[in-house]
């Protein structure tokens, strides 16, 4: 859907480019898909909901290693009770500093470690759950019954709501179960968790139930009080080892939901490469990473205290698993055209359950809750202003766009020469011509005899093929030509070399070939491919647009702080598509100025 905050023409731009084409079998959109593209107020609030979730997403990437690896090396203080808080929050922190340093070698090349360790993990704490409970209380799958489950709300009541807050850290991970996507197929999950991972959990949660029965006082620290001594240390280690996995999961969660936002244009262009050739959600992030490593660490150090950063913990998961169910609940009903009966379903019984735990987890917000909210306003403020600033540009673009007769018109006039070499202007427009031409024309007073106005279009592919990548066509103008770059999320998209001039040159050289017999092209052939050739002897420059607001004297405060801002954005960001890095003697930056 147009989903925008701006007029809905204005995503059409970016409609073909950056989002999946769905099949919508020409069938009508639904009453509820109009409201959402009709309304502003739905369009806003949808958009709104999907950058919190993605923000607490992102923080979630930021507390999960921190939570993680902090309880796990907490485990040094049972034996040594000499170890201070500050010792282990310092290893930690070490620890988090080498997992991060290891993410530019991709997950494939770590990920044969991680098979061993999870296995040793979901075998081993099941074990010790079984030794816990025949030991301490054989009894305790009765807590399996819904009876207890009813009767422990109904003897508890107020209490018992509160104390939800401290189980949802039971259900952590599930919320980013899409990034294993990226990793295996769906049937390797289902298996995975059904046999191994939900079973373990069980086992082992009912194993420290057990022991807290007979031990309650140990119920701050239930998990490596209720280890048997004489395998304590392999225990620990297996955990730690396991923790760090853990970790990468929500780091690799981050990169995948950072990488679709920068493709959406949702997100400041951050430099995403993918590690692996065949496997789409194996990407990496040089700035994301460091920047989330400096948060971890940060986290760690400032709020040691595991039960604050817990608390953050479980408000961020709880609200991500809400929200997914609210934007999944759009999906079935606007796109997948699921019956009403099975979404009512579905709706009820997982907005009940995630409601209620939400509600419990948002009364810790004075006790480190607030936490993931601070991280989720500043990444929303940055995807916001980013996010407007070029919605705006886009409406610019489309109001400015100039068509082939404005063009035939600016190169007839005398002033304006056709001077040697080959000029690539890049643009996201496929209906018209950038307004940046205007401007160079009008700076310049000149255009080169060979002319290519080029558009990058992303496909959610491995890889396209070699005759499908580059789509050329004449414009009806001498010299002045149309080109689509296509590629796929594993290409190596190189932009500055002659390897990628030869391969436009090479297509349009055919495409004139093709099209010679053509009524309406009076050029001749070989003539026309001469001009290409002298042209790329002659010298090549790439232009783009750099983004520059003029503000009026009637343009809301909103307007100038939201336009600066994105300007500051654009100007100070790295480039996410390397035709916008390439070198300045080869790159003219031409001012475009934004009416508001």
């Amino acid at each position: 859907m147009n989903i925008g905050i701006l007029s809905s023409k204005s995503s059409d731009v970016n409609s073909s480019q950056s989002r999946c084409v769905l099949n919508e079998d020409n069938r009508q959109k639904s009453r509820l898909g109009k409201v959402f593209e009709t309304s502003m107020v739905a369009r806003r609030a949808s958009l709104f909901i999907a950058m919190l979730g993605t923000c607490m997403l992102i923080g979630d990437g930021i507390l999960t290693p921190a939570i993680s690896v902090l309880s796990a090396m907490d485990g040094l203080r049972a034996p040594f009770p000499s170890i201070s808080k500050s010792l282990v929050e310092a290893l930690s922190a070490v620890v988090l500093f080498i997992l991060f340093l290891l993410q530019k070698f991709g997950t494939s090349r770590v990920s044969f470690l991680f098979s061993p360790i999870m296995g040793a993990w979901t075998l081993s704490t099941p074990l010790v759950g079984i030794y816990s409970i025949i030991h301490h209380y054989p009894s305790i799958f009765k807590a399996l019954s819904p009876y207890y489950i009813f009767h422990f709300f109904w003897r508890n009541g107020k209490e018992g709501w509160l104390m939800l807050g401290g189980t949802i850290l039971c259900i952590t991970g599930s919320e980013a179960l899409f990034a294993d996507l990226g990793h295996f197929n769906r049937s390797s999950i289902q298996i995975a968790f059904l046999f191994t991972i939900y079973p373990s959990l069980i086992l082992t949660y009912a194993g420290q139930t057990a022991y807290l029965i007979k031990n309650p006082n140990d119920h701050m620290d239930g998990f490596y009080k209720f280890i048997p001594k004489t395998i304590y240390w392999p225990i620990f280690i297996i955990a730690t080892l396991a923790a760090v996995v853990a970790s990468q999961s929500l780091i690799s969660a981050t990169f995948s939901v950072i990488k679709q936002s920068v493709v959406l244009d949702y997100f400041p262009r951050v430099k995403v490469v993918h590690t692996s050739s065949n496997k789409e959600g194996e990407v990496y992030s040089p700035e994301v990473n460091y920047i989330l490593m400096v948060f971890c660490i940060a986290v760690i150090l400032i709020f040691g205290d595991g039960q604050d950063i817990g608390n953050a913990f479980g408000v961020v998961v709880s609200l991500v698993m809400l929200i997914t169910t609210i934007l999944l609940t759009l999906v079935m009903i606007i796109i997948w055209r699921t019956p009403s009966l099975l979404v009512a379903l579905y709706f009820i019984i997982f907005f009940m359950m995630e409601g209620v735990y939400v509600s419990a987890v948002l009364t810790k917000i004075p006790e480190g809750g607030w936490i993931p909210f601070a991280i989720s306003f500043i990444l929303a403020f940055i995807m916001f202003g980013w996010y407007y600033g070029r919605q705006r540009k886009i409406q610019y673009e489309l109001t400015h766009k100039i068509d082939l007769g404005r063009l035939g018109m600016l190169l007839s006039d005398p002033s304006v020469q056709r001077v040697p070499g080959l000029c690539f202007f890049y643009t996201k427009i496929q209906n018209g011509l950038t307004p940046i031409l205007g401007h160079y024309t009008k700076n310049m007073r000149s255009l080169h005899k060979v002319t290519i106005f080029t558009t990058l279009r992303y496909l959610l592919v491995p890889k396209v093929s070699p005759h499908e990548r580059i789509v050329v066509k004449k414009l009806g103008l001498r010299g002045v030509y149309a080109c689509v770059i296509q590629y796929g999320y594993a290409d190596s998209l190189n932009l500055e070399g002659d390897n990628f001039v030869s391969q436009v040159l090479d297509s349009l050289q055919e495409h004139i070939e093709n099209c010679s017999s053509l009524p309406s092209d009076h050029m001749p052939v070989q003539e026309e491919i001469s001009e290409l050739s002298e042209a790329k002897t002659a010298g090549v420059i790439h232009v783009r647009g750099k983004a520059r607001f003029h503000i009026g004297k009637s343009t809301s405060f909103f307007d100038r702080f939201m336009l600066a801002f994105y300007e500051v954005l654009h100007k100070n960001c790295r480039p996410a598509l390397p035709v916008l890095g390439v070198p300045l003697p080869q790159c003219l930056e031409v001012g475009m100025f934004y009416e508001a």
